[in-house]
């Protein structure tokens, strides 16, 4: 468990640009250091189709993220990963085992849509 956060502005939440979007395609990423997949996801035509590494490999299936709509920080600098550049930072919790849940919208928003 992690402790709390240093309390922070309202300007300094603007900065952080955290938007939906929806997988276009999962697969295996065999280097990475701990099992993960590398996301397509289509943030629509304000940020478009970026790059993720996700290590969500113990909660989902390839299969069960195409179409999924996803939350992600896209404003950070791309990180490369072993030989992946993760453009955007997936946003999940880590659930009792420290394995990650996706944060997700529970009805169908358009993609790009900012957190608000």
């Amino acid at each position: 468990m992690v402790g709390a956060a240093p309390q922070i502005t309202f300007d300094d939440f603007l900065k952080v640009d955290i938007r939906v979007g929806t997988v276009l395609e999962a697969e295996n990423f065999p280097e990475a250091r701990k099992p993960a997949y590398k996301l397509r996801i289509d943030f629509g035509d304000e940020v478009g189709v970026k790059k993720s590494s996700a290590q969500i490999t113990v909660h989902y299936t390839k299969q069960e993220l195409i179409g999924r709509q996803v939350i992600a920080v896209v404003n950070f600098p791309p990180r490369q990963i072993g030989p992946f550049m993760s453009e955007v930072l997936t946003l999940g919790y880590q659930d009792e085992n420290g394995d990650i849940v996706l944060n997700s919208v529970d009805k169908p928003v358009p993609n790009g849509m900012r957190l608000i």
